[in-house]
């Protein structure tokens, strides 16, 4: 489907030169880092303005040190009815252009407040989108078939005549990263939810193989307290020389310490999409999400067309997706799990063993050996 046939039914670009500008994003950790090229595109065409970015104050450290970005509009937790009036109060007509990367009610809302001109996506559902579509001056139908999310963020690009930028920004900070011999890998083990999560078994095995290839292992994971407790009970499985850094690093420390990893492995999760922004060797562990929509995107990567398909493993660039596997070849379901919840396991992933990870890993890396380090 063209960007005519799920915009407004004038396709014409805006023609502005906006002083002021609001990116709105009130999702999750990942949708805030794959906005940054949008962000970035902004910057390009308009290199005079002010961008602000409103999002859920949890998500500000991916954001840290964005050199697009002029503030941070953090917003903690879900407002209720009257802080969300008052956080509306406080932004109307503040921007010369707002943009709402999200077809929600509240994204929308904020997008029509904020700007004298507002533009956002709304959804593919005439009862729920009518109102959207009369409160923005120009909308984008977000439709059941979209694309990956960096190109659907980016197809506001052609709504306001501007060159879009494919490149994701990961935060930056100058606090200094504790100092570990190379060469490392990173493992990030504990997604935000079950039924992404890889069976134990496999990190240990994978954990084992990394170590007799020589390479120091290392632990990452936010500072929630199951996760925590999860990571203890696993390194006591694991050699004695593992490194667990979970609950100790910003987002900032967590890309630098990346960036200068031999390789990175991690699930379906935001901090996937941040090993890949970094360049570093991603090995990306997927299961029920689709690829073709969700995969991490791969760094240098600058095509107007999505990385993965929606089956099958295989490498772009520093991304090599691996994709789990069922008798009944359900994949992708986007689903969230087998029982559909998002505490469910997911077969998909159970039945992802680890000798196939392992193989994957060691061929990409002996072919990587000839060449130069990054």
């Amino acid at each position: 489907m063209s960007i005519c046939q799920r915009s407004m039914p004038n396709p014409k670009p805006l023609n502005i030169q906006p002083k002021r500008i609001l990116v709105i994003t009130l999702r999750y950790l990942g949708d805030t880092l794959l906005v940054t090229p949008l962000i970035s595109s902004l910057r390009q065409a308009y290199p005079g303005a002010e961008i602000d970015v409103l999002l859920p104050a949890i998500n500000a450290g991916m954001l840290e040190g964005n050199p697009d970005i002029r503030r941070l509009l953090s917003v903690a937790g879900k407002p209720g009815g009257l802080a969300f009036g008052k956080l509306l109060f406080s932004l109307f007509r503040r921007y010369d252009l707002a943009i709402s990367t999200q077809a929600g009610d509240r994204p929308t809302l904020c997008a029509a407040i904020a700007g004298k001109t507002s533009i956002g996506f709304v959804p593919d559902d005439a009862a729920k989108a009518w109102w959207k579509k009369a409160l923005l001056n120009r909308w984008l139908v977000f439709s059941a078939d979209y694309g990956h999310a960096v190109l659907e963020n980016l197809r506001f690009c052609e709504l306001l005549g501007i060159a879009p930028r494919y490149r994701l920004t990961p935060p930056h900070s100058s606090v200094p990263i504790p100092c570990i011999t190379n060469p490392y890998a990173v493992l990030h083990i504990m997604p935000q939810w079950r039924y992404k999560q890889w069976h134990a078994e496999g990190w240990r095995d994978l954990v084992g193989f990394l170590d007799r290839q020589g390479f120091k292992v290392v632990l990452t994971g936010s500072g929630n307290p199951a996760e925590l407790e999860a990571l203890r009970e696993l390194q006591q499985q694991l050699p004695a020389d593992v490194l667990n850094l979970a609950g100790q690093l910003s987002l900032a420390q967590l890309s630098a310490l990346i960036g200068k990893a031999t390789l990175f492995v991690g699930p379906d999760t935001g901090i996937t999409h941040l090993a890949a922004a970094t360049g570093t060797l991603t090995f990306a562990l997927f299961g029920p999400t689709d690829p073709e929509k969700w995969a991490p995107w791969p760094y240098g990567y600058c095509e107007n067309k999505t990385p993965f398909a929606s089956r099958g493993s295989g490498q772009v660039h520093n991304v090599y997706l691996l994709q789990g596997q069922t008798e009944q070849n359900c994949l992708p379901c986007q689903l969230e799990g087998c029982d559909r919840h998002r505490h469910s396991h997911s077969a998909c992933l159970d039945q992802l063993s680890s000798a196939r990870v392992i193989e994957v890993i060691a061929q990409t890396l002996q072919a990587k050996q000839p060449s130069a380090s990054r």
